[in-house]
């Protein structure tokens, strides 16, 4: 009973939405909203969502890209991930594709992609939504890299991916889940 009380009294209505930015991958908006009996603006970001990968080797590595992130001005290691192409594409064959479009490997078909978690990635201001999948009997294929992108394809032992994260040197929020929730399910807990 004190959770829903407590759900009532800390909603915000939303009064009034403006659309402020619209780029190629995100739309910005200022809402004007109430909470706790005060009027404010805030600023939401809507991402038609995600889907990323954690491919793994038939020696139980795991596949990641390094490339570089705009912006971080730096180059990250994360796992292969990309945009939906259309707001109702399914996430799964999003990532069917990517996992090709990223490492040059490929499953025979979406349904060969294990589910492992949904994220949500900024929840204070972002609505993105990440379905994250794993692949296994991995097949060689081809890059398919747009004409801006390089990546470079890696192979990574789970226990020195976990130590990239415990030392604050893997970032990537949908990669630190990820890798997280499938190395907890390698382990009975």
């Amino acid at each position: 009973m004190k959770e829903k009380a407590f759900e009532e009294q800390g909603r915000v209505e939303l009064l009034h939405r403006e659309l402020a930015y619209q780029g190629t991958i995100l739309k910005v908006y200022r809402d004007h909203v109430k909470a706790n009996g005060i009027e404010e603006d805030w600023d939401f970001i809507h991402h038609d969502g995600a889907a990323a990968v954690l491919p793994v080797t038939s020696e139980g590595k795991i596949l990641m890209v390094r490339q570089f992130r705009h912006a971080l001005q730096r180059f990250t290691l994360e796992l292969p991930a990309g945009k939906v192409d259309a707001p109702d594409e399914p996430r799964r064959l999003c990532a069917f594709r990517e996992l090709e479009e990223e490492t040059g490997r490929k499953v025979e078909k979406p349904e060969d992609l294990e589910f492992l978690m949904r994220m949500n990635t900024t929840v204070a201001f972002c609505d993105e939504q990440l379905d994250i999948f794993v692949a296994r009997n991995l097949k060689p294929s081809k890059q398919h890299l747009d004409e801006d992108e390089v990546i470079n394809v890696e192979e990574w032992e789970v226990k020195d991916l976990l130590q990239l994260i415990r030392e604050g040197k893997m970032t990537d929020a949908k990669t630190v889940a990820a890798i997280c929730a499938y190395a907890a399910g390698m382990v009975e807990c």
